[in-house]
């Protein structure tokens, strides 16, 4: 099979970073060329030492960048939109990492991020979550990754709220997520060592992925999104709570979940009811593109709690992007990612 060439726009990064880790790996990727302004001229593993040996690519300005098949941008948030004309002419397949092109909706779009400087192109990227826009991807030239957050959310409440299950009315959404998935705001605790071993509210109310979990259920909810910062790296724990419909039982849970995911190579439904492993943990797809989902039902009251854990730069950012891109181009959706994962 003839290899796609690809080139990462704004690979020091952390997305950035993570796509090139995988797409060495890759069986069909050949990686060209890695850009940055900041290390230009420098090696990749001066900013990625875990690849050290994988790579002789160095990176190189923005300006330098040459046409390839595959173009994936992990841009700071706007830049993308600003200078969509000059990256769109050098390939034909586009992967976006950053929040330019993720919503369809101005208005959405609008009360979360201000002005869009290029609001004719929404609706034309395909959000790239395989799970729920498989056939969709499989058409689409320019894909738009999901964010980190609204990716466990979407795959813990998308088969709930298609199958029915659950009652009508608002539902409450805490992601424990780590200092790669906060940005700035959420640095390592190493860097303050009084935080060590704390938690911090990050974002309270008003998180910016509140619109694409919006946009992406069937008959938008009312979602309510609080993300707390933990010391962890990697890894984020989503838990959702809501009520079963009148008469539903754990079997309904259960059945809308088989039936989403009953194919799907990347979900894992965790729920064991005995043994030290009964619930979805973050610290088991580290470096994954698994999304490990479970649930527990308080049967007196109705209420359902659910749980996924992923690795936010994987399957939360780099790893469903290079999933979707198996789909378009017609690979497997394996391909590349098949690591299992650590234990202990």
């Amino acid at each position: 099979m003839d290899r796609k060439t690809l080139s990462i726009v704004g690979a020091s990064g952390y997305a950035g970073g993570e796509f090139l880790r995988l797409a060495l790996a890759h069986p069909h990727l050949e990686v060209r060329q890695v850009t940055s302004r900041r290390f230009a001229g420098e090696p990749v593993h001066f900013v990625h030492p875990n690849l050290r040996g994988r790579t002789s690519l160095k990176f190189v300005p923005p300006e330098a960048l040459e046409p390839a098949d595959i173009l994936v941008l992990a841009l700071p948030h706007g830049v993308l939109a600003r200078e969509f004309d000059r990256y769109a002419a050098l390939a034909p397949i586009l992967v976006d990492l950053s929040a330019d092109f993720r919503l369809r909706s101005l208005d959405l779009y609008r009360k979360y991020y201000g002005e869009h400087p290029r609001p004719e192109l929404l609706g034309r990227f395909v959000y790239a979550i395989p799970e729920l826009h498989r056939e969709a991807i499989r058409e689409a030239d320019w894909l738009a990754g999901a964010g980190c957050n609204a990716t466990a959310t979407l795959l813990g409440l998308y088969p709930l709220l298609k199958g029915g299950v659950l009652k009508p009315g608002p539902i409450f959404v805490t992601l424990l997520i780590s200092t790669s998935a906060g940005g700035a705001e959420a640095t390592p605790a190493s860097h303050h060592p009084e935080r060590a071993g704390s938690l911090r509210v990050y974002k309270p109310t008003g998180h910016r992925h509140t619109a694409e979990v919006v946009e992406n259920l069937p008959g938008r909810p009312e979602v309510h999104l609080t993300a707390i910062a933990t010391d962890r790296v990697r890894g984020i724990l989503m838990t959702a709570q809501a009520f079963l419909q009148d008469g539903w039982s754990e079997r309904d849970v259960w059945q809308a979940y088989r039936e989403a995911y009953g194919g799907e190579p990347f979900v894992r439904l965790v729920k064991q009811k005995k043994g030290i492993h009964r619930y979805p943990d973050p610290r088991f797809v580290q470096g994954t593109n698994y999304a490990d989902i479970g649930f527990e039902l308080e049967e007196d009251t109705g209420r359902l709690v659910v749980m996924v854990a992923i690795d936010n730069l994987v399957k939360g950012t780099a790893g469903h992007a290079l999933q979707a891109l198996n789909v378009r181009l017609g690979w497997s959706e394996t391909l590349g990612l098949d690591f299992p994962g650590l234990h202990p």
